[in-house]
């Protein structure tokens, strides 16, 4: 499931997917869980709030970069709770998931509604080589074809990419606040005055604080630690779902159920990967049922991998390091052709 042309081509048709929701729904798994995001919220917020004290506290230090690391956390932490209310998996009502949703994209800086956009599009076509747009980055090529178009500085970047792939996460926290600033132009963004506003206060809040607290050096360093070690740990959690495994050429087609599982990639472990990876590491059954609350994915994961079993649909599932070594394999296979050529 690594190699570079790792292309889907199976065309099947049928109601799998009615009848593995059918046991889905009966398990109950679909049922809101309020009181679990009242908790992780409050605790979320507690502990942000916190850590600004902490910051107060400590004042112009050195050992503000620990609170840099911890920040680094908590923004990735926060941005978990921004996808789970994208999805609808707080409430029932649009309205007030949005809430959450524009509430937590404001607090870390990012366009909740740019995001949205850009994740329903790779959720209705994920690793679709023309029409999900997760796989159709510069700095990235995630097929031969894309590899093969590079030209000048992003085609030595392709040809080496494997190596440059964790050290381009580190600039992905001030990738994703450009992106959310670059949509505020865009005159059909949803609630683009409300973005605005939430934006303006994120960077002045934090740059005028940070400066304000910290002497200049310090402070330069503090927002590298900071940004640098969020965007790594975003990276590193939304890359293993996907990056590696199958992609589906233009007029290939699929169910919705095949073209959800074969393309997805669940990371195996406990709790602790659970919440480090925002659940993420269930990557099949988050993508099968966008809208299940959070904690309810380990408890369908069973359900689902039997019945793909039973379909002889192959679910994948590897461990934390083994998926990064996936990932690193198959953008090294991908940028191979470019180094054989030597162009």
């Amino acid at each position: 499931m690594t190699s570079a042309e790792n292309t889907l081509t199976t065309r099947v048709r049928g109601n799998d997917y009615g009848e593995l929701s059918h046991l889905i729904r009966q398990a109950g798994l679909l049922r809101r869980r309020y009181g679990y995001y009242f908790v992780k919220i409050t605790i979320n917020v507690l502990a942000f709030a916190g850590g600004w004290v902490a910051f107060f506290t400590i004042g112009d230090s050195w050992w503000q970069l620990f609170l840099a690391v911890f920040f680094a956390v908590m923004f990735a932490q926060m941005s978990f709770i921004g996808h789970d209310a994208g999805h609808k998996q707080i409430f029932r009502s649009g309205r007030a998931n949005d809430l959450v949703g524009f509430w937590h994209g404001g607090m870390v800086g990012l366009s909740y509604a740019s995001w949205m956009d850009q994740h329903t599009r790779h959720h209705a076509s994920p690793n679709h080589e023309d029409d999900d747009p997760d796989i159709h980055i510069p700095a990235i090529a995630f097929t031969t074809g894309q590899a093969e178009e590079r030209r000048g500085f992003f085609r030595w970047m392709a040809k080496n990419q494997a190596f440059l792939f964790f050290p381009l996460l580190l600039l992905e926290g001030f990738s994703l606040h450009v992106a959310s600033v670059k949509a505020l132009w865009r005159k059909d963004l949803r609630s683009r005055g409300v973005e605005l506003l939430l934006l303006t206060v994120h960077f002045a809040a934090y740059l005028t604080v940070v400066f304000l607290v910290l002497s200049p050096l310090t402070a330069v360093v503090f927002i590298l630690v900071h940004q640098c070690l969020w965007g790594l740990y975003m990276g590193c959690s939304f890359a293993p779902g996907h990056k590696g495994m199958p992609t589906i050429a233009s007029g290939q087609s699929l169910d919705f159920l095949r073209r959800q599982v074969l393309t997805s990639r669940n990371v195996r472990g406990g709790m602790w990967v659970d919440f480090t990876l925002g659940a993420l590491n269930y990557q099949v059954e988050h993508h099968l049922f966008p809208a299940m609350p959070r904690p309810n994915l380990r408890r369908a994961q069973p359900i689902v991998r039997a019945f793909c079993a039973r379909k002889n649909i192959e679910y994948t599932q590897c461990g934390w390091l083994r998926t990064y070594g996936y990932v690193l394999e198959h953008l090294h296979s991908v940028g191979a052709p470019l180094r054989r050529a030597g162009g």
